[in-house]
């Protein structure tokens, strides 16, 4: 039996695009988005944790091959398929990643299923900002940014950018205004994440929830998971979206 076997696959098409999905769970609807290089077995084992936790949770499979360790080959492999899709910004700055269109339609059918205030979406590493971006959608009600690192933090002004275009931003900045909260997860001395935090802070305030763990870790809730981290996790999904 593999890490997936107990998962629904399916898929979702949205302008023109179709990735596979797998969904699992019962509940108000999650959405995780992987990592580079993809759906790891550590990645896998959160999704795991937030259904136990009574969600549905679906998984978009966006590259990468399932199941598939993180290790410098898969990593590589990852690595080239994202830099050739056109999906995906990786150095832009004030740009949101195209691929938030697909990820909005994916959220707003899922809470048209299952109800309730909206849904929750996480995103980590390369992804960490895809939550933010999915936030423009009004069926995004619960939002979390694992390690955001993208665009990659190269220079100081891609440190701080946040992924989203200067109209996405401000749809951001409203819906935080109206009650909207999102939650960040980082190792405080992560070189990764750049100036993020600060940007964030900077312009949505105190709607948004900073977890800051100790040392120079990087996955929160995977490779170097921190059961704090965990926990904040769950308790924001389900303090938002019951």
């Amino acid at each position: 039996m593999t890490l997936l076997d107990t998962w629904t696959q399916s898929d979702h098409t949205a302008d023109g695009t179709t990735h596979p999905t797998y969904r699992k769970g019962t509940g108000p609807g999650v959405i995780v988005i992987h990592e580079i290089p993809g759906l790891t077995p550590e990645v896998i084992g959160f999704a795991e944790e937030v259904v136990a936790a009574g969600f549905t949770v679906v998984l978009p499979h966006l590259f990468g091959e399932p199941e598939a360790p993180m290790n410098p080959l898969t990593v590589s492999k990852a690595m080239t398929q994202v830099c050739v899709s056109r999906e995906f910004t990786k150095l832009a700055t004030g740009e949101t990643t195209p691929v938030a269109g697909w990820l909005r339609s994916l959220a707003r059918e899922l809470h048209a299923e299952l109800g309730g205030p909206g849904v929750g979406a996480l995103g980590m590493c390369f992804t960490g900002g895809f939550a933010l971006a999915m936030m423009v959608d009004p069926a995004v009600a619960a939002p979390v940014l694992a390690q955001p690192s993208a665009p990659f933090a190269v220079s100081p002004g891609r440190s701080r950018d946040l992924n989203l275009s200067p109209a996405d931003l401000d749809t951001v900045k409203a819906r935080a205004a109206a009650g909207c909260e999102v939650l960040g997860l980082r190792f405080r001395k992560d070189p990764a994440v750049g100036k993020r935090f600060e940007t964030l802070t900077h312009e949505i305030g105190d709607k948004f929830i900073r977890v800051e763990l100790e040392g120079r870790g990087h996955s929160t809730v995977t490779a170097h998971r921190q059961q704090e981290a965990v926990d904040r996790v769950l308790l924001f999904f389900a303090d938002k979206l019951h």
